[in-house]
């Protein structure tokens, strides 16, 4: 199992400041960090890279459009902002040495109307994920989008919806990103959703039903990782937890408690918890 930890549970921005948790995460016995990829220099990204490296962590990066960012939006301005924001993160990335940019970057979080995608903006959405993954492909980058659930987003919400848009889009590098806290509110059988779509999905997000420690919920963790095991999966699963810390995105995200006691509460007992349950199954 590739393991790997998201540091948006601490910060939307990392930064040399951060060289003690990354020891952290390092000596825990990760594999590699989810870096957020939202704002910043190349600089920041390269300096990010050389540190990673001396760690021996490997990386992936995730990235949101804002609210004038949209991949689906009428205005050609709009859908051009977000392939520019797409585009960006990727070279980001590349320069921090990474190799998956993952997020849903198929639209802004939460504009929602209560209606169901229609067939130009499906359209729309391809042509843009398209262009991106091509680009991507340059960078020797894989990209795989994430399906949100329904209070967060209205495009894109089930893993079906996600494999169709991946057969759509029809580049090698390009998958979906299959996360339990969004499955477990979606899917009616979420690891029969898993099995059913595991040729299109290229990274896997761990997040309890809380949006707390892996383990200490209710998803199906055996079953899941099973399901992964069995199929030969060999991509990244990394662990997303949130919380309200100063820089943490908690808020945007609906988050208005602590879930765990501490960081270290998921960092240390998630992994142990999945490595374990990886060697069982």
């Amino acid at each position: 199992m590739l393991l790997g930890m998201n540091l948006l549970l601490w910060t939307r921005s990392v930064t040399a400041d951060h060289r003690a948790l990354l020891d952290a995460l390092a000596e825990t016995g990760y594999d590699g960090v989810e870096l957020p990829v939202l704002d910043g220099t190349a600089e920041a990204y390269r300096n990010i890279g050389k540190q990673l490296d001396d760690l021996g962590l490997r990386r992936t990066g995730i990235t949101v459009l804002g609210p004038d960012k949209s991949c689906i939006s009428d205005a050609a301005a709009v859908r051009q902002a977000a392939l520019d924001h797409i585009r960006w993160a990727i070279d980001c990335l590349e320069l921090a040495g990474g190799e998956v940019l993952v997020g849903p970057y198929h639209q802004p979080l939460f504009q929602i109307h209560g209606k169901p995608p229609t067939p130009i903006e499906i359209e729309r959405l391809v042509d843009v994920h398209r262009r991106a993954a091509e680009h991507a492909a340059e960078a020797g980058i894989r990209l795989a989008v994430e399906p949100l659930n329904r209070f967060e987003c209205y495009v894109c919400t089930t893993a079906a919806q996600a494999a169709e848009l991946v057969a759509e889009v029809d580049r090698p590098n390009y998958g979906f990103l299959y996360d339990t806290f969004h499955a477990n509110i979606e899917e009616a059988d979420p690891v029969g959703s898993l099995r059913r779509h595991l040729g299109a999905i290229g990274h896997v997000h761990l997040s309890e039903n809380d949006r707390g420690s892996p383990g200490k919920g209710h998803v199906p963790w055996e079953k899941t990782l099973r399901t992964l095991k069995s199929s030969g999966y060999a991509g990244w699963c990394v662990i997303e937890s949130f919380g309200r810390r100063p820089m943490n995105p908690g808020p945007n995200v609906r988050i208005y408690r602590d879930i765990c006691a501490s960081d270290k509460e998921v960092y240390v007992e998630g992994h142990d918890f999945l490595r374990e349950l990886w060697e069982k199954v």
